[in-house]
């Protein structure tokens, strides 16, 4: 069944070389083109869409309007902007309806990919209900005494982009998002961005500041409203998860990048956790009583309850926002890395044995089973079975949390 995929850009020049572009995607895509968002809206009423991809400054429905809507009332859709020079408000606006930002002029491979990506993401979730969920995420749960001090750092006439980094970082929800707002293409980044607390230097306090300021980028947690789930275990986990993960890279290869990415990759693998606990409290506090009940691991019960485990759900998100493949691989199989079809180590290879390893050393008071299942032959697929007493022992000793 063929993606369908519409373009909306107020100049029909515009329309006319995206059509010319992408005339080789006609056996794939089925494409429509508006020049306004509310011709975007008529053709949306007539047959959703999977992708719409729309231009920011329009006169009468800007984009940043146009995606709002389309998030509304068609939640699967996926919804990327694509424009040329905007000032720095406009892009803010766009941050909470949009999943990317691309910059004019883009090349077609790069529109291709980033389309074909978001879509393909979809296959691993099952159940329509949590891709529409999915897609209509613009926030997800922070710590409030971390916001609180966030907020403190950034009003304050001696703010620091250090002081900054360093409470964002701390906090799932808040790496997350500053991490979808640097692989925007609209900020140019000439290089890899690694970490949050890289992209909190590149970016600048003039653009960190009302972006975490702007309602509802962040939103506050409140332990009152989600019985059964605590936050602070979550972020402790991901902490020393990304930690251990890191420095089991760094054990394993030389290799920068990996190590930067296994540290990235453990904070956020549990980030599935933060979206379904925020949006469907309720359905998500049976979940875990139905895990406590029955002594099923907290994934079980998901795929029981919900269709979907949260590292599913949470790899969908950072994939339609943009984050690169081995974060996303990492977080939707760092339970069973053996279904990502890899013999290589990676991430995913360091975030599965410290998410394991810190299972085994992190006290729970959940009453939850933890994930003790460490997959040993796809660790002697990629050849580093014989490290796992090594890694232990790192697990073993004191991990140091920030903050």
């Amino acid at each position: 069944m063929k993606m369908r995929v519409l373009f909306v850009d107020d100049q029909p020049n515009v329309l006319a070389g995206l059509r010319r572009m992408l005339r080789g995607q006609r056996d794939a895509w089925q494409m429509e083109f508006a020049e306004s968002g509310e011709e975007a809206l008529a053709l949306m009423a007539v047959s959703p869409f999977d992708v719409v991809v729309s231009d920011m400054r329009m006169p009468g429905m800007e984009g940043s309007q146009l995606l709002a809507e389309t998030m509304t009332r068609y939640p699967g859709t996926v919804r990327i902007i694509l424009s040329g020079q905007a000032d720095q408000t406009s892009v803010l606006r766009a941050v909470t309806p949009a999943h990317q930002y691309l910059s004019k002029p883009c090349d077609a491979e790069a529109l291709k990919s980033t389309v074909a990506r978001a879509c393909s993401l979809r296959d691993t979730l099952s159940e329509e209900s949590l891709i529409r969920l999915v897609s209509q995420v613009t926030t997800l749960p922070s710590l409030p005494h971390i916001y609180t001090e966030l907020l403190e750092e950034l009003q304050s006439e001696e703010a620091s982009v250090q002081g900054v980094a360093e409470l964002i970082t701390q906090d799932v929800a808040m790496s997350a998002k500053l991490m979808q707002m640097v692989n925007s293409s609209f900020f140019g980044i000439p290089r890899r961005v690694e970490s949050p607390t890289h992209a909190a230097a590149m970016l600048g306090l003039n653009v960190i500041k009302p972006l975490v300021l702007s309602a509802g980028i962040f939103s506050q947690f409140s332990s009152e409203n989600y019985q059964g789930f605590s936050m602070d275990a979550l972020m402790e986990h991901s902490l020393a998860v990304s930690q251990l993960a890191q420095q089991i890279a760094q054990s394993q290869s030389d290799d920068k990048e990996l190590a930067e990415d296994a540290l990235l990759a453990g904070l956020l693998h549990d980030v599935g956790q933060l979206l379904l606990v925020a949006n469907i409290h309720e359905q998500y506090g049976k979940t875990l009583t139905f895990a406590r009940e029955n002594q099923v691991s907290l994934c079980d019960a998901e795929l029981e309850c919900l269709g979907a485990c949260h590292a599913n759900v949470g790899a969908y998100l950072l994939g339609l926002w943009g984050m690169t493949d081995s974060i996303v691989e990492a977080t939707a199989f760092h339970h069973h890395p053996r279904k990502c079809m890899a013999e290589d180590f990676s991430p995913l290879t360091a975030v599965h044995v410290a998410n394991v390893l810190v299972n085994e050393t992190q006290a729970s008071d959940s009453n939850i089973t933890v994930d003790l299942n460490m997959d040993m032959d796809y660790l002697e697929d990629c050849g580093v079975a014989d490290q796992l007493p090594t890694w232990r022992e790192m697990a073993n000793s004191k991990i140091t949390v920030s903050g």
